[in-house]
């Protein structure tokens, strides 16, 4: 065989399996359309109308009979039940029992309430130096200071006085130490010494003038024989 005729027998067989596969497709789409088809017309066959009609209304309910009247009677009497008496005792004797009065409690006055004492003076101040009389407080006295209830009573005698000293210098303050027996002498010997005797006050640590106290010299009191 030569190569030309192998080469015509093997186009014939490709055309053959062409054609026998184009049969096989065309068989199968009519297989496929022909039972589609089938199935929908039974289901076309299954599918069935009707209408649907409304139920009927029910009937009408009956009104219902009237009451029977019934005849009203009157009720029998009722006699009251009878009276019974019962013997009941008298209530006890009410007693009176005669309360005592209150005892009356007089409240115990709260004791007065003490204050507190005042507080301690300063302390004073501490005298530097003491005051100085300027002379001799005897030479302020003289005869013509002499009171005369003292001259005409005849009395004599010897004063002492303390005095209080300011811190100008004046006297502030006068008290007999030492009596003469005489009060118009005792009483001319301080007003005396209060006008006329002047005084260097006392100072203290600062230098600042302060109160002070004087004693005086044994004053003498004496009549002068005329």
């Amino acid at each position: 065989m030569s190569y030309a005729n192998r080469r015509q027998m093997s186009s014939n067989r490709t055309v053959a399996i062409v054609i026998v596969a184009l049969l096989h497709a065309l068989l199968g789409y009519a297989l496929i359309t022909g039972l589609a088809y089938n199935v929908i017309k039974k289901a076309a066959e299954d599918l069935k109308t009707f209408d649907v009609e409304d139920e009927p209304p029910p009937p009408p309910e009956e009104p219902p009979p009237p009451p029977e009247e019934v005849p009203q009677t009157e009720p029998p009497p009722v006699a009251p039940p009878p009276l019974v008496r019962t013997n009941v005792a008298p209530p006890p004797p009410i007693q009176s029992v005669d309360n005592a009065p209150p005892r009356v409690v007089n409240p115990i006055p709260a004791p007065p309430a003490i204050a507190p004492p005042p507080p301690p003076a300063p302390p004073a101040p501490r005298v530097q130096q003491a005051a100085r009389a300027r002379g001799d407080v005897r030479t302020l006295f003289s005869a013509d200071d002499y009171p005369s209830a003292a001259q005409r009573d005849g009395a004599e005698g010897t004063a002492q006085a303390s005095l209080t000293i300011g811190p100008d210098g004046r006297v502030t303050g006068c008290s007999i130490t030492r009596s003469t027996g005489n009060s118009s002498l005792d009483q001319a010997t301080c007003n005396i010494l209060r006008r006329r005797a002047r005084f260097t006050p006392a100072k203290d640590q600062n230098g600042q003038p302060i109160t002070d106290s004087y004693s005086t010299p044994p004053i003498r009191w004496q009549l002068v024989d005329e």
